[in-house]
């Protein structure tokens, strides 16, 4: 009898236990239900910012020959020395001036099957902080006996300046893009969730502005192009 008791006392209670688990909220027996994923609106935003080129870089150069490898060399070379004087009194720095390129070759007959004689080559980089004496650094360097001129590479001396202003227009195309999307999709544009920078174009110059120095050198303007990819919060 004992024995019974004792078993009929034990099913009662696991009954009891299965009811009080059956009578809990969906809530405490569901801790990990996923939420819903936020609304987000991702756009690719562009800007461009102009600004007016103040330096000009040009490359300069003196050609020779000799009978011998020396005679042409050593011909350049104080040809050479002439020219850099010249730009430095023209008022390039040493700082801004650059070797670019020293080169020997032979010189053949018109069968190329004989060496009459040697030619040398150098050129140097001038960097031309004041663009309007472009045209003058240019006179001066021919009349030095700069034989090659290469160039002008006109740019802005700020390019991080005149690329964080393109950026900063990007980022406001993008706004403005994910705003019409909001507005056909019933959203709300919210906070930036992230951004991502795309990079940029390379200077696009354009030819509008008066010439400059004695040698015309169109100045003109520069533009600078920046991408963004923004991921805004919607709702």
């Amino acid at each position: 009898m004992k024995l019974l008791r004792i078993a009929a006392l034990g099913a009662g209670l696991a009954a009891v236990v299965a009811f009080v688990g059956v009578g809990l909220p969906t809530s405490a027996r569901s801790d990990s239900a996923p939420t819903p994923a936020a609304h987000t609106i991702t756009v690719t935003g562009s800007g461009s910012a102009t600004g007016t080129p103040n330096q000009a870089v040009f490359t300069f150069g003196v050609s020779t020959r000799g009978k011998t490898a020396v005679q042409a060399l050593a011909a350049n070379s104080t040809a050479m020395r002439k020219l850099i004087d010249a730009l430095k009194a023209a008022g390039i720095p040493s700082a801004s001036l650059q070797t670019a390129s020293v080169s020997m070759f032979p010189a053949t007959s018109e069968d190329g099957q004989d060496i009459i004689g040697y030619g040398a080559s150098n050129s140097v980089t001038a960097t031309i902080a004041n663009v309007s004496r472009a045209g003058d650094v240019v006179d001066a360097a021919v009349a030095a006996g700069a034989n090659q001129v290469d160039g002008p590479s006109l740019t802005v001396s700020d390019q991080t300046s005149l690329y964080n202003t393109a950026l900063q227009a990007a980022i406001a195309d993008a706004r403005a893009k994910a705003q019409v999307l909001a507005d056909a999709s019933g959203l709300h544009v919210g906070a930036v969730a992230s951004v991502e920078e795309n990079g940029g174009s390379a200077p696009l110059p354009f030819r509008d502005k008066a010439a400059v120095g004695s040698t015309p050198i169109e100045v003109g303007t520069q533009q600078i192009t920046a991408s963004v990819t923004v991921v805004f919060e919607a709702g």
